[in-house]
């Protein structure tokens, strides 16, 4: 079965002249500029184990093909404040997917953004199965747009 086992969470902001060089460098903060990323929906598998970043770059190549859910904003509205947020809802019985939610735009500086997208994880959660969450969180990256400006947030599943 081709079921991810693990997986780790992160973020990243890259600054450049060219939009696509921010986005490699959003990357690199986020530490999987090395991976072939395969954008996948939003389904948290069942049974899967949130391991920490460094834990599960260990268990990566380079060049390896990688499944992930990723929240991507590029801007170069200089001033304006954008970001990029996953929602994580994980229910209590582990035989269940849980789900993540992306986000992205702009927000006001002090603005709590993650929270919408963990609220609306939840949501999805409980309207699915009629259940709560034993645990939400949400990964949040929020920049000022200098040049060209991009913000990740990321799931990343490890198959082993």
């Amino acid at each position: 079965m081709f079921l991810p086992k693990k997986v780790f969470f992160t973020k990243g902001v890259g600054r450049h002249e060219d939009a696509l060089i921010s986005f490699e460098l959003a990357l690199r903060d986020a530490g999987i500029e090395k991976f072939n990323l395969v954008p996948v929906s939003s389904i948290y598998p069942p049974g899967c184990i949130e391991v920490s970043r460094e834990e599960g770059l260990k268990e990566l190549r380079p060049g390896q093909v990688v499944f992930l859910v990723m929240s991507r904003f590029t801007s170069n509205e200089e001033g304006k404040v954008l970001y990029a947020s996953l929602g994580v809802a994980i229910p209590e019985d582990l035989s269940l997917n849980g789900y993540l939610t992306e986000y992205m735009g702009y927000c006001k500086e002090d603005q709590d953004i993650g929270e919408y997208a963990e609220e609306n994880a939840k949501y999805m959660l409980e309207t699915a199965f009629g259940i709560k969450p034993a645990r939400t969180f949400n990964i949040t990256a929020k920049s000022k747009v200098e040049k060209s400006t991009t913000v990740i947030a990321a799931a990343v599943f490890i198959i082993i």
